[in-house]
C-alpha cells in the first residue's frame, strides 16, 4: 500500500507529520513525501524543512493522499500542477485526505464537490463556493474523502483511518506505542471553547480577514503578524522585513510572548 504525502512550500509540518505517524504504521505501507519537484521543501515557519523523495509525475497511483495545510492555501489553490495531480490520483485512490486548509486543496480540484468536509476553523466558509458542505466537526468521512479540522486533528484522523484499514485493535495499539493521550493544560481548543478575546485577536491577523488581505489574489502571501525574536524594553517592535505583534495583555513578560504563525 502506497501513501504519498504531498509537500509545497510554506505547509504546515505537523499537518503532514501527525497522520505520517500513525499511517506509516501499517503493515506493507510504503510512505513518500512527493512535491511537484524532489528536494527539501520548507514548512510555514520558514526553519523546518521536510525532503520530498519523489516528483508528482513519478507517483501516478497511490493507494491514500494526504494533503496537509498551511496558512496561504490559495497559492497552491491556484497551482494546476498540484490540482491536476490530485484529480488524477483520486481517480484511483482507496482514501484521499486532508488536514487542516488541506482540504481546500482537495475542493479547488472539484472532489470534494456536494461532499461533507471540515478544515481549520478560520477557513471553513472558504468550502462552500468549491460546493463542499463545511461542518465543524474534528474529522469527517464522506466515502473515501476525510478531511480534519486544524494541524492537531490529522493524528486523530489518522488513527481514525487505521481503524478502518487494520481494524480497532491495531488502531489501538498504535494510539498506546505513539502514547497518544492528550491531556491538554488549557481548555481552548476551539473557537467555541477559547476565550473571546483570543478568538478575535486570531480572526484579526488572519490572512482571511487582516486589513488589504486579499486570499483571492494569485502568488500573494499575507503572513499574519509575528515577531520572530524578544526585543529589550524600550526600543521599537518593528523593523524592515519584519512586523509587529499585536498588543495584548498577557501573564508573561512581553519579551517572551510570540504571537501565531497563522493556522495550518
Amino acid at each position: 500500500m502506497q501513501i504519498a504525502v504531498l509537500l509545497y512550500e510554506r505547509f504546515t509540518a505537523l499537518d503532514a507529520i501527525g497522520p505520517y505517524e500513525t499511517l506509516s504504521r501499517l503493515d506493507g505501507a510504503d510512505t513518500v513525501f512527493v512535491a511537484e519537484r524532489k528536494g527539501p521543501v520548507r514548512t510555514d515557519n520558514g526553519a523546518a524543512v521536510l525532503v520530498a523523495e519523489k516528483a508528482l509525475d513519478e507517483v501516478t497511483r497511490p493507494d491514500i493522499v494526504i494533503v496537509p495545510g498551511g496558512p496561504h492555501p490559495e497559492i497552491e489553490m491556484k497551482n494546476p500542477v498540484v490540482l491536476d495531480w490530485l484529480r488524477s490520483v483520486d481517480a484511483t485512490t482507496t482514501w484521499t485526505t486532508s488536514v487542516c486548509t488541506g482540504s481546500l486543496l482537495l475542493a479547488a480540484a472539484g472532489l470534494l464537490d456536494g461532499r461533507r468536509a471540515t478544515s481549520h476553523w478560520l477557513y471553513l466558509d472558504q468550502l462552500t463556493p468549491f460546493g463542499a458542505r463545511p461542518t465543524g466537526e474534528r474529522v469527517v468521512f464522506d466515502g473515501k474523502y476525510v478531511t480534519a479540522a486544524g494541524v492537531s486533528s490529522g493524528l486523530d484522523m489518522g488513527l481514525g483511518l487505521l481503524g478502518r484499514i487494520a481494524g480497532d485493535t491495531y488502531a489501538q495499539t498504535v494510539q498506546l506505542m505513539c502514547e497518544y493521550d492528550p491531556q491538554p493544560p488549557y481548555d481552548a481548543g476551539s473557537p467555541a471553547k477559547a476565550p473571546a478575546e483570543i478568538v478575535a485577536r486570531l480572526r484579526s491577523v488572519s490572512p482571511l480577514t487582516a486589513p488589504g488581505a486579499n486570499p483571492s489574489a494569485p502568488g500573494r502571501r499575507r503572513h499574519p503578524p509575528r515577531c520572530r525574536r524578544s526585543r529589550p524594553p524600550g526600543r521599537s517592535s518593528t523593523r524592515p522585513g519584519r512586523c509587529a505583534r499585536p498588543r495584548t495583555p498577557s501573564p508573561r513578560p512581553a519579551s517572551a510572548a510570540t504571537a501565531p504563525s497563522g493556522p495550518g
